[in-house]
């Protein structure tokens, strides 16, 4: 019988980390196929990296002062040691609005009001793995396309006699549509018609025939309107960049074994 060789054990500063701990935790990092250790790293790394964090918050003399995450529901003493010695050592770069005015003159396209749009459609279900379903709602729809181009007016006839959406009781009327409001392929096949225009679109649910029937594309919004969500932006990406670089400095300073945590 062969003899599978025992995963080398984890330590940090010379703590070693529990072996059912990091098969627990690799419960929650699936793996690619045909890489089975490659959970077992994954959820390795990120329980010495929280083992880090427990250290260096011991060494600064942080007391554990849980808050409650939701009703009744409240930190562990481990969790709440993490956010605090991160909120108290991890600096992001402040905003600064003239770089943040830059991004915005840069591509002014990107902070447009939503555009909004009048729609009917006809769907021909099928769902995305079923291929051979998927090549019949094909054909049904060119052939659907066909006719509409050729005679729009008999586009409600159709949208009640094939249509798998229950908009057909109203010819496949969609009413007023805005972003969020279909799924991002109906969405973008929208965005890229002209009024009056007929297409096919494939999306999640199956195969469509859109008729836009009117559009009107959403202003660019002032500089002052979307400085709010440019700070956002980057106080999300400047906290992940430092809080990061304080990690790296962590492991930096360590001595681990087990798991190679600069990689």
């Amino acid at each position: 019988m062969e003899v599978k060789p025992l995963l080398p054990p984890v330590t940090v500063n010379g703590v070693t980390l529990d072996p059912g701990r990091i098969a627990d935790e690799a419960q929650n990092h699936p793996a690619p196929k045909g890489k089975p250790g490659h959970a077992w790293k994954s959820a390795a790394r990120a329980l010495a990296i929280r083992e880090l964090l427990l250290q260096r918050a011991k060494t600064v003399g942080i007391a554990a002062d849980p808050t409650e995450t939701a009703p009744g529901q409240w930190e562990t003493e481990d969790e709440a040691l993490i956010r605090q010695v991160l909120d108290q050592e991890v600096v992001p770069e402040p905003a600064d609005e003239a770089r943040l005015r830059t991004i915005y003159d840069t591509h002014p396209e990107r902070f447009r009001a939503p555009s909004l749009f009048e729609a009917a459609h006809i769907l021909l279900a099928a769902a995305p793995e079923d291929p051979v379903a998927r090549a019949k709602a094909l054909q049904a729809a060119e052939g659907l396309l066909q006719t509409v181009q050729a005679e729009p007016r008999r586009f409600a006839e159709l949208a009640v006699q094939n249509s798998a959406c229950s908009s057909k009781a109203n010819g496949g009327v969609l009413g007023q549509l805005t972003s969020g409001d279909t799924v991002p392929e109906f969405e973008a096949m929208m965005a890229s018609m002209k009024e009056g225009e007929f297409a096919i679109c494939k999306s999640r649910y199956g195969i469509h025939v859109i008729r836009l029937d009117a559009r009107a594309d959403g202003a660019v919004l002032p500089f002052e309107a979307v400085m709010p969500q440019l700070v956002e932006a980057h106080e999300k990406a400047a906290w992940l960049r430092a809080s990061r670089a304080y990690v790296d400095g962590l492991v930096g300073k360590a001595e681990i074994d087990g798991i190679d945590l600069k990689s």
